[in-house]
């Protein structure tokens, strides 16, 4: 049975459909193809399967404009958000066309609306190097990002003792209980700079994975984003901390295979920039666009606009670009 509301297909209970209910745990696939919609969330409760399905999933897309941040979380589509204080870190997949600068892009505007603090690594001195003119903690040159990282890995461990001697620090709670910005490390290009250190690799994933592992309770985020997530540099658990994945544009069955590990999902491709799929975390893969950009929109004055109106980055390691 179903019942319609609005634009969700709810299917509340599928046990009592089916006589074997480990048939109906896994039917995913049938119902988006046979339904032809988006599976966006399934429940497993005590008695049944949940399932919610979308259809017209571009119908859901915002505008940049639409894009904001609010007690630890960006909306990033009408049903879809990143929850990054409960479901931190975000990894970001995609070749050359895909969308995938300007998403970056209208990440670092939203998180500087709201007040957060950013370092930025972009070892190709390409787009995001840019905003080196309008705002701080921007790095290309290999020694500037190593110590950048440095920076960003010793201020969440200071974060981390200082918290617990703050007035009102309470188990349990996090950085935003105690009214502290929330901090971001986006890095674009991630598997080409890796590949690019040699030898100093083993060190930047060590730095990566005790943040990943440890910066959700102090508010210090990690942004990743590579055109395909080479296992080399993501292994030892680092890539299951991700909670939040995005793979932009065209990418192989392998690409998807490591983004999103074992799936029975049908992946298709569709001619729309900024179309992909997502992992919003639940383990639940859907078609995901990114928020429409205006065309001539100008990002240098509008992330510079915003830049100025937060707190600069403590980070000065003496020249961005």
């Amino acid at each position: 049975s179903f019942l319609l509301r609005d634009d969700l297909f709810i299917i509340p209970s599928l046990k009592s459909c089916l006589r074997n209910q480990l048939t109906s745990i896994h039917l995913e696939k049938k119902l988006e193809t046979g339904l032809y919609c988006e599976l966006v969330d399934k429940i497993l409760h005590d008695s049944y399967v949940e399932y919610t399905l979308l259809y017209d999933t571009i119908g859901k897309r915002i505008t940049i404009a639409d894009v904001t941040c609010e007690h630890g979380s960006m909306q990033l589509m009408e049903t879809v958000a990143w929850h990054y204080d409960a479901l931190p870190h975000m990894l970001i997949a995609g070749g050359t066309g895909g969308g995938k600068t300007y998403f970056i892009l209208t990440l670092i505007e939203a998180l500087l609306k709201d007040g957060a603090q950013l370092t930025i690594l972009d070892p190709k001195n390409a787009d995001l190097a840019d905003l080196a003119d309008v705002m701080p903690g921007v790095y290309s040159k290999k020694e500037a990002m190593l110590g950048a990282l440095e920076t960003f890995y010793q201020d969440m461990m200071a974060r981390n003792d200082k918290m617990k001697q703050m007035d009102g620090y309470k188990t349990g709670e996090n950085y935003a209980y105690l009214g502290l910005p929330a901090h971001f490390l986006i890095f674009d290009e991630y598997v080409a700079f890796m590949d690019m250190l040699g030898r100093d690799a083993m060190q930047v994933m060590s730095k990566l994975k005790q943040i990943v592992m440890l910066g959700r309770q102090a508010g210090f985020f990690l942004v990743l984003a590579c055109q395909r997530p080479d296992a080399k540099y993501l292994g030892d658990g680092i890539r299951d901390q991700f909670m939040f994945r995005v793979a932009l544009g065209r990418m192989s069955e392998l690409g998807y295979s490591m983004m999103f590990g074992e799936t029975n999902k049908d992946f298709f491709q569709k001619p729309i920039k900024g179309r992909g799929y997502v992992d919003t975390g639940g383990s639940v893969i859907s078609e995901f666009y990114t928020p429409l950009v205006p065309r001539g929109y100008d990002f240098l004055a509008k992330i510079g606009a915003a830049a100025n109106t937060v707190p600069a980055t403590p980070l000065d390691l003496g020249g961005s670009k």
